[in-house]
């Protein structure tokens, strides 16, 4: 099942990508919404083998995820990989400078059922395709004007 949208965004590519290595403001937006999230690497610096554990419900059952970045191209590809019981997958995200000042960021997740109770999950999740998209659209959306916002501030701070 596959789910994608594109924004455009009012800020460098450079600076998009900067703020989508900023994972500890996926890590909160994901423990606000009730998951626990822990790092499991010790990587320094944001790159290709970072990885993460997650915990969370849905669907009213626990569920458990391991990411990890398998794609890291700045400013221009930052791909991760999903691994669940029984289910795989990628989130991606692809920058394209559309002009100096804007970027269009394309977001999408890709998942693929391993076994008989992940391929109903999916299938579940295929049923309220509209709704889990427009869903994902939203709160990329909402993610993108943070980012908007935050780039606006660093530039009338740096002014």
């Amino acid at each position: 099942m596959k789910i994608s949208t594109q924004e455009n965004i009012a800020a460098p590519a450079g600076a998009v990508f900067d703020m989508l290595c900023e994972f500890s403001t996926f890590e909160k937006a994901a423990e606000a919404r009730g998951a626990t999230v822990e790092r499991t690497d010790s990587l320094p610096e944001p790159g290709t083998g970072m990885t993460w554990k997650t915990r969370f419900v849905l669907r009213g059952r626990p569920r458990e995820m391991e990411l990890a970045i398998v794609g890291f191209s700045r400013p221009h590809d930052l791909v991760f990989s999903i691994t669940s019981p029984g289910l795989t997958g990628q989130v991606t995200f692809e920058l394209d400078a559309l002009t100096p000042d804007t970027t269009r960021m394309t977001a999408g997740v890709d998942l693929r059922a391993q076994t008989l109770p992940a391929r109903l999950l999916v299938q579940s999740l295929k049923l309220n395709k509209n709704s889990l998209t427009a869903k994902y659209q939203q709160r990329v959306a909402e993610h993108v004007r943070g980012m908007e916002e935050r780039y606006a501030q660093s530039l009338a701070g740096g002014a």
